[in-house]
């Protein structure tokens, strides 16, 4: 397939409008939500076929919208989360196609927020992989230039949102699989607070890694979806949050890390990236200055470990978690790889999950002395598809994604919120990804920066870069 950018931004209702400005226009009355979901189809319609980023599509059965504060903006939810009429396969072709007859845990608060779901959204199997490709399947592309990765574990998600199908989608992040395709795509990506969101029927692990959320295009439409999630459940062990609306003008203290925590040096364009945002924001007041983060090669391989065991697990297990019809025959070579590495090495998993459990405490004591920290979201730029097919040696695979998913897992092991934000292009043409990270609880600081740098860097949206081209 010759690469190209792909985008559904048309001169319909929808337009080039987020979220926000959607549901402002179906309170007006001057749209329907059932306008806006059937112009939403048609969009995807014409750009899927080139990105395969949708799982399965509902268009004839959506239901009426809840009457939240995003009613009737059009969305996804993810294949790893229940949705009635629709069957759950993980991203893997192991799974059998059980339609669900509910919604999940989190699914209910997503919908509680009013927005109308058209189907979901593809994953990589399990979402154990950083790009959403398959063994024997199209690859979801990305839309900036299709033959590059749009990330994973949410890059149907990703793909859908930043090509213009609809301005917000349903993520869930286990080790980056928000902030990975909201860098690769161009996307603002918030992956909330241990707790923040319902936790979904994914949370049943020694450490929960998994939180959900979702990806949008500009930095009100993911404060509007967490005020509207609050106001359905709101978490009795974090602060609240409300809703955020802009920053509050305060000049922060921003620790600057530019290496991560595995032995390698990031690409050249990621460093210029974080180091152009750094500048930015000490011409907007902050202070940043360089630290370094308190983890080592020790906590890469605990994370290996428990990553593995993830994957002995979910194959071991198969059968009970997804029906008897469950065929570990028909599991990738990462997985299958990932479960072996592991049974070989399983002693070490006491001393892992007593490791993990600990980092909390080192993590949290960066914000004694920072507000925030700066960090590349990815060690390089989103590689051209194949680089990650989970059909690469295993122990070759392994080590590119270390080498690239190398800052963001630290925020799922201790829970912590942090935020990926669009930093520009790269050669290649597609997007760049900076990450900012909080204490536990600290949400409102990444939205306040983020509203301030959505102002200062007037982020390119795909429409843009195809009038410019």
């Amino acid at each position: 397939m010759g690469e190209r950018l792909v985008h559904a931004f048309g001169e319909d209702a929808l337009g080039e409008l987020d979220g926000t400005a959607i549901a402002e226009l179906i309170r007006a009355g001057e749209l329907t939500p059932e306008d806006a979901a059937h112009q939403a189809a048609e969009r995807a319609g014409r750009v899927d076929p080139m990105l395969h980023a949708i799982a399965e599509a509902d268009y004839a059965n959506v239901a009426e919208p809840k009457p939240g504060p995003l009613r009737g903006v059009p969305s996804f939810i993810k294949d790893n989360t229940p949705v009635p009429g629709l069957p759950t396969r993980h991203g893997s072709a192991a799974v059998p196609g059980t339609v669900s007859p509910g919604y999940g845990a989190f699914a209910k608060q997503f919908i509680s927020t009013g927005m109308t779901v058209l189907g979901k959204t593809r994953l990589p199997e399990f979402g154990l992989n950083a790009t959403t490709e398959f063994v024997d399947e199209e690859p979801t592309r990305n839309p900036w230039n299709t033959g590059y990765s749009a990330g994973g574990s949410s890059g149907g998600a990703a793909a859908l949102v930043a090509s213009g199908v609809v301005p917000i989608a349903h993520g869930n992040d286990g080790g980056g699989s928000i902030r990975i395709p909201a860098a690769c795509c161009g996307l603002v990506g918030l992956k909330p607070s241990r707790g923040r969101t319902v936790a979904s029927e994914l949370a049943k692990m020694p450490i929960n890694l998994v939180v959900d959320g979702v990806l949008t295009r500009t930095v009100r439409d993911s404060a509007a979806f967490l005020a509207a999630a609050e106001g359905y459940r709101r978490s009795p062990k974090l602060p609240p949050l409300g809703h955020i609306r802009e920053s509050r003008g305060r000049k922060l203290r921003i620790g600057l890390v530019l290496d991560p925590v595995v032995d390698t040096e990031i690409c050249p364009q990621t460093r210029a990236a974080v180091e152009a945002t750094a500048a930015r924001l000490e011409k907007l007041g902050h202070t940043v200055e360089p630290i370094r983060l308190p983890f080592g090669d020790p906590f890469v391989t605990d994370f290996l470990t428990y990553w593995g065991m993830l994957a002995f697990l979910l194959s071991a297990l198969g059968k009970h978690s997804f029906g008897k019809e469950f065929d570990p025959a028909r599991l990738t070579p990462l997985t299958t790889g990932l479960r072996r590495i592991y049974q070989r090495g399983a002693h070490r998993t006491p001393g892992t999950l007593y490791r993990l459990a600990r980092a909390k405490s080192a993590y949290a004591a960066m914000f004694r002395t920072h507000h925030l920290v700066l960090s590349p979201v990815l060690g390089h730029v989103t590689p051209e598809l194949g680089h990650l097919r989970p059909d690469v040696p295993v122990a070759e695979l392994i080590e590119r994604l270390k080498r690239y998913v190398a800052f963001t897992p630290l925020a799922n092991v201790t829970g912590a919120p942090a935020l990926s934000l669009p930093a520009g292009l790269a050669e290649e043409g597609v997007p760049i990804g900076v990450q900012f990270s909080a204490a536990d609880g600290d949400e409102r600081s990444l939205l306040e920066i983020g509203y301030e740098l959505e102002d200062a860097m007037s982020w390119r949206t795909i429409a843009e870069q195809a009038r410019r081209a």
